[in-house]
This record gives structure tokens, sequence and C-alpha cells, in this order.
């Protein structure tokens, strides 16, 4: 019994982990997302002041090329943070099944327990009835 309580902690303690570490990736991945979009508009207002937007151009503003470039890694690091979510996000679902599978043994165990219990007490009830003459 013991060594069963002791499994439901640790498949406990591993759900939230799992739920840990996939928040945390939503979390970069939503900070991310908002750097990318920064850097879009500080791209744009670069485009802007410069008057001009042809990537190509000779004179187009190193900023806005480091920018591009840096937002297209952020993009790339998003792309590989989905991935990492998605896997995290099996992993939360493998453990929180394992967890549950646990639960479900400890509760029918807990029950045939509580089934015995009353059987028991009612062998007994009914061997004091037996012993009890009427008179």
């Amino acid at each position: 019994m013991k060594s069963r309580e002791s499994l439901i902690r640790l498949k406990r303690f591993q759900v939230d982990e799992k739920r840990r570490q996939a928040s945390d990736i939503e979390s970069m991945i939503a900070d991310f997302t908002r750097m990318s979009s920064d850097l879009d508009l500080q791209i744009q207002a670069e485009q802007e002041r410069s008057g001009i937007d042809d990537v190509t151009h000779f004179a187009y503003p190193t900023f806005a090329k480091a920018a591009m470039k840096r937002r297209d890694n952020l993009i790339a690091s998003i792309e590989d943070l989905n991935m990492q979510l998605g896997a995290a996000q099996d992993e939360l679902a493998d453990a929180f099944e394992e967890l549950k599978k646990i639960e479900l043994m400890e509760e029918k165990e807990t029950e045939r327990e509580r089934a015995e219990e009353r059987a028991t007490e009612q062998a007994q009830m009914d061997e004091i009835g037996l012993r009890v003459q009427p008179v």
C-alpha cells in the first residue's frame, strides 16, 4: 500500500513537471512571437525612414537587414519550439494516463478492501445471530 502511494506521488510530480515544461515552452513561443512582431515594426520604420524598401537595393539600411535576419532566426526558433511543445504535450498526456491508471488501481484496491471488511463484519454479525437462540 505504501509503495503505491509513493508511486502515485511520483507520477503526480512527473505530471506537474511535464505541465511546467509545456508551459515554459508556450511562454517562450509567445515571447519570440512578440519579439518577431516588434522586429517587423522596426524594419518597417527603418524602411520608411530611409525611403528604401527594396532589400536588394545597394543603400538598403543595414539595421533593417540585421533585424530581418534576427526575425527570421526567431521564426525558425518558434517552429522548433512548436515541435518541442508537441512532444512535451505528448509526454504530458502519457504521464497523465499513467497517473490515472495507478489511481484507478488504488481506488479498486481500496474498494476491494472495504468489501472484504464489510463481508467480515457481516459474517461476524451472522455468527452472533446464530449463537443467540430465541427463547
